[in-house]
């Protein structure tokens, strides 16, 4: 057993992101930087369920990384299942013992997102749509935990709507650049199902949604700030031309990239908006 393992299957660089994403969704909810306390306390409880939710889905997808990663932890067997599974559930306490600390509300939403982590990693993840709406659901969760953990919504709430929204666009959009592996595999995605082309019109659809919700804080009154959205507008509108006119892998590549792009840009944009 290597001792590195232990935190090289939790994928530390993006759970750390996820962290100060629920930092940055406080500071959106507040319109003010959240006590430092609070922020640590929210870092915990993202970085660490975003830690096990890795960890456990590793534990579920051995057999695929064996063919596909074979570099990861558990096919190279620098760790076992068997202890995978349970540091799983060990980062999941933990993080559950930190949202204890927030507040009762943030114990539970804290909750019932790790138990979705789980469900997904289980049983939804190969599901076809089902596991896109789960994995934009937990995406659109870290600003809004961020929100909760310190009482007020702001601007989090449009924030975790646009987040959805645009990862389920990027979900269907990679899951088109990825059909020749799953096809080989034998998964049910989407595009498999029902073509690429109806799949990047699914893609597209969530994409302009998402623009047309980015305006909501606008018609509350927000000031000039929020208009550093714009730009992220126009980088999402560009991601669905993309897709909408071709679906070969080069250019669902270059799409889902952009939308991934524009969901961290998103966060600052609002960011701005709040502290402006």
């Amino acid at each position: 057993m290597e001792v590195r393992a232990f935190v090289e299957i939790t994928r530390p660089h993006n759970c750390s992101l996820a962290g100060i994403v629920g930092i940055l969704g406080s500071i959106v909810a507040l319109g003010s930087v959240p006590q430092i306390k609070t922020a640590l306390l929210v870092f915990l409880v993202v970085t660490l369920g975003c830690a096990g939710g890795n960890t456990i889905n590793d534990y579920f997808d051995y057999e695929i990384d064996s063919i596909n990663r074979p570099e990861r932890p558990l096919p190279r067997g620098a760790m076992s299942r068997k202890t995978a599974f349970w540091y799983a559930m060990f980062l999941f306490a933990i993080g559950l013992l930190t949202a204890w600390l927030i507040s009762t509300y943030a114990f539970l939403f804290a909750l019932a997102a790790y138990v979705l982590m789980f469900l997904y990693a289980w049983k939804l993840k190969p599901m076809p749509f089902i596991g896109n709406l789960a994995v934009a659901t937990l995406t659109g969760a870290t600003p809004l935990y961020g929100a909760i953990a310190v009482g007020r919504f702001g601007l989090a709430g449009t924030l975790a709507v646009c987040a959805f929204l645009v990862n389920v666009a990027r979900e269907v959009v990679k899951d088109i650049e990825d059909m020749k592996g799953d096809l080989q595999k034998g998964a049910k995605t989407l595009p498999i199902i029902i073509g690429p082309k109806k799949a990047a019109y699914v893609g597209a659809g969530f994409g302009i949604a998402t623009v047309i919700a980015s305006f909501l804080p606008v018609r509350a009154g927000v000031g000039v700030g929020y208009y550093a959205m714009v730009p992220v507008d126009l980088i999402i509108l560009y991601a669905v031309y993309l897709i909408a006119r071709n679906q070969d892998k080069r250019t669902a590549h270059r799409s889902q990239i952009l939308l991934k792009v524009s969901i961290f840009l998103a966060v600052m944009a609002f960011l701005i908006a709040a502290l402006v």
